[in-house]
């Protein structure tokens, strides 16, 4: 049993946090009191841990090894295929677990990664991932989701069932690349039920209106009655929709009871190159998503590779890009780097309450806008009530003469 002092929550309370069993057993107003044993959280926030949706670990660290030329997404993903016979199962798996580390050191207890999945690439992925979630489980929850390459029909949809039965947790696929996408959703729909799995599918990561395989994903998520969750990532089209279309869809995505996971780093850099002219953030329908009431979560997507070569796997700064891009308010911002991705992925809620697992992340703030637009590095990171991650940080400033 340990007692968390005097933390301030994201709405602003001033509490004493009571710690057992892994579990926060109580959560009174401060007293001001802190005995010996209690960590005094006095100047700091405390918030549920944060949760990545979407990342790209087999990639993460790779920005200088290979360069995208033309700054789009097919720059990228030609730039990950030239170093693709360097990538051995010992590599992957070795940037994998600095990536977790950075992860954890800035409050993310839970990583859903996606792996290449075909081609020249095979099953490394796959194979390094599971062991690496094998190694770190109890620290990080660690999902995997096969990304497989096109055509679906053919290949790709024997890949995707093979990974599933090498250890992959969670079927995916970037169905709107295939020379027949809504088939290609399909058969990613139909696999996923197959193994009894989630489904997470890089979806419509372009500006181009007419591909809108989003719709077609809803369409066949109710008719089909698929049980389990499903997870549609980038959705980047849906924002250059005419407002009636977008509505529709918003309205069909949340019937369906599909999560949607923007990715703002990512799509900014990689999106709008050829408009130079009122150019598009790239970002999909946040406001008409979240109104229509469908979970809306946001990651980081990815670690410093050729698809976003600044990316620094920490969920405050995705969190401010909500704020200043998706004009979400500083508590809805956290709340998408936390809550909802817990829904979409699936996860146990995770809260400031008695009974909830303490999975926690205190920073020093003085409020939820502070902890954002500061995003201190210092941070301390609980898990089922244990310290997994502790960050110091001592700046000397000159004084004025």
């Amino acid at each position: 049993m340990s007692w968390l002092r005097s933390a301030r929550t994201i709405e602003g309370q001033l509490v004493d946090v009571e710690i057992a069993s892994g579990l926060i057993a109580q959560v009174i107003p401060a007293t001001g009191e802190c005995a010996a044993g209690d960590t005094d959280l006095d100047g700091h926030v405390l918030m549920p841990s944060f949760v990545e949706p979407h990342a790209h670990m087999d990639k993460a660290l790779t920005a200088s090894r290979t360069r995208n030329v033309t700054g789009d997404l097919a720059g990228a993903i030609e730039a990950m295929r030239i170093i693709e016979p360097e990538m051995t199962c010992a590599d992957i798996a070795a940037r994998a677990e600095a990536a977790i580390r950075i992860y954890l050191a800035q409050g993310t207890t839970s990583v859903r990664t996606h792996v290449n999945v075909g081609g020249m690439m095979g099953l490394r992925g796959v194979a390094a991932l599971t062991g690496v979630r094998e190694r770190w489980r109890g620290l990080v929850d660690l999902q995997v989701v096969a990304l497989v390459s096109t055509p679906l029909d053919g290949p790709g949809g024997r890949d995707l069932r093979q990974a599933l039965r090498e250890g992959a947790d969670v079927a995916g696929g970037c169905p709107h690349l295939d020379p027949d996408p809504d088939r290609a959703v399909a058969i990613c729909l139909d696999i996923a039920a197959e193994f009894g799995v989630p489904l997470d599918l890089h979806t419509d990561e372009t500006l181009d209106p007419s591909v809108l395989t989003l719709a077609t994903l809803a369409d066949l998520v109710s008719r089909t009655g698929f049980p389990c969750q499903v997870t549609a990532s980038h959705c980047v089209s849906l924002a250059v929709q005419e407002p009636a279309v977008q509505r529709r869809i918003c309205e069909q995505v949340a019937q369906a009871r599909i999560a949607v996971v923007a990715l703002p780093q990512t799509n900014l850099f990689l999106q709008g190159r050829d408009h130079p002219v009122a150019t598009p953030r790239g970002l999909t329908a946040i406001g008409s998503l979240r109104a229509a009431g469908v979970t809306v979560a946001a990651g980081g997507d990815n670690l410093r590779d050729p698809f976003n070569p600044v990316g620094r796997g920490d969920a405050l700064q995705v969190a401010a890009l909500m704020v200043t891009c998706g004009h979400l308010s500083p508590a809805e911002a956290l709340d998408s780097v936390s809550t909802a991705p817990r829904t979409a992925l699936g996860l146990p809620p995770v809260q400031i309450a008695p009974g909830a697992p303490a999975h926690l992340v205190a920073v020093p703030a003085e409020d939820a806008l502070d902890a954002i637009g500061a995003a201190s590095a210092q941070r301390t990171v609980w898990r089922s009530g244990r310290v997994v991650a502790r960050t110091a940080v001592h700046s000397e400033i000159a004084a004025p003469a």
